[in-house]
């Protein structure tokens, strides 16, 4: 056989190979036809409180009548008066999300389902958990091609696609006017002082959140839910508490991390960026790379 029959043989087993060892060396790189990569980043704020930022960021096998599905799971929980909700969500949400029962018929619906039994769990654990709460923020990828984001309150997810920025989650503040709305339909009120911000009865700076047990009557965990498709114009995906965003908008986001290529060292770059920017709060990024 002439030379030139093994050239691509041999290309494709050193392609193989080369592409087993980048998976040994780069646990965060997902298998599959198209991989993707993720990293994330923390950055403690200033206040005297501990990290009340919690984070998800994996990737998971799943038999489902005899066929193996890949999800991405990916989570920001912003945590307030405290860092117990936000600690337990990390530890549960996606575990109850996809317990459901309809997950693989209707995701949506059960991330629906799991926010409320989640949220009456978180409450009905008050002694244990405390009076805080926690925003929360989620991305479940499946199998590379639908990714579904959810969230209450002010943690963010955003999506790079055919060049376009477009923000998946909702900032649910109470000064919005359907929130407002909301909260006052339920007896509560949303104060306006100077200087600061429209606050649950004058105390909490989202309208929607898990736990608060004060507030619980007045406050909403009915998630905002966003499916779009992956294709190959899909670039990266960024989560990340409002540490963030407080400091910076959607678009310069992207911009400072769209050309790094590696998403850990895109995280810290977004993470250290907002404390050059006098991000006073914590700070939590995630960022997901398809190309």
């Amino acid at each position: 056989m002439p030379f030139r029959d093994h050239i691509f043989p041999l290309r494709d087993c050193l392609g193989a190979l080369a592409k087993m060892w980048s998976s040994f060396f780069n646990p965060q790189m997902a298998s599959g036809e198209e991989s993707i990569s993720f990293g994330h980043y923390l950055v403690k704020g200033k206040s005297r409180h501990a990290m009340e930022d919690y984070h998800v960021a994996e990737i998971q096998k799943v038999k489902v009548n005899e066929h193996e599905h890949e999800l991405g799971l990916f989570a920001i929980y912003d945590g307030h008066l405290g860092h117990n909700v936000a600690d337990y969500l990390q530890q549960n949400l996606f575990t109850n999300i996809l317990n459901e029962s309809g997950f693989w018929s209707d995701p949506k619906a059960a991330i629906e389902n799991a926010y409320k039994k989640t949220n009456v769990l978180i409450l009905d654990r008050a002694p244990d958990l405390g009076p805080g709460g926690s925003t929360a923020v989620t991305a479940i990828l499946i199998d590379n091609d639908r990714l579904l984001v959810a969230n209450v309150g002010d943690s963010r997810a955003v999506i790079l696609q055919s060049g376009i920025v477009q923000q998946l989650s909702v900032d649910h503040e109470p000064g919005a006017t359907a929130e407002k709305s909301s909260i006052e339909s339920k007896g509560g009120f949303v104060s306006n002082m100077p200087g600061d911000v429209p606050r649950v009865d004058g105390q909490l700076a989202v309208a929607r959140a898990f736990g608060d047990k004060s507030l619980k009557d007045h406050l909403s965990v009915e998630p905002d839910i966003k499916e779009v498709r992956i294709t190959a114009e899909t670039e990266l995906l960024i989560l990340a508490s409002d540490g963030l965003w407080k400091v910076m908008d959607n678009q310069e986001a992207v911009n400072l991390v769209r050309r790094i290529k590696d998403p850990t060292a895109a995280a810290k770059q977004l993470a250290n960026e907002a404390v050059s920017r006098k991000s006073k709060d914590d700070i939590s990024c995630i960022v997901v790379r398809f190309k």
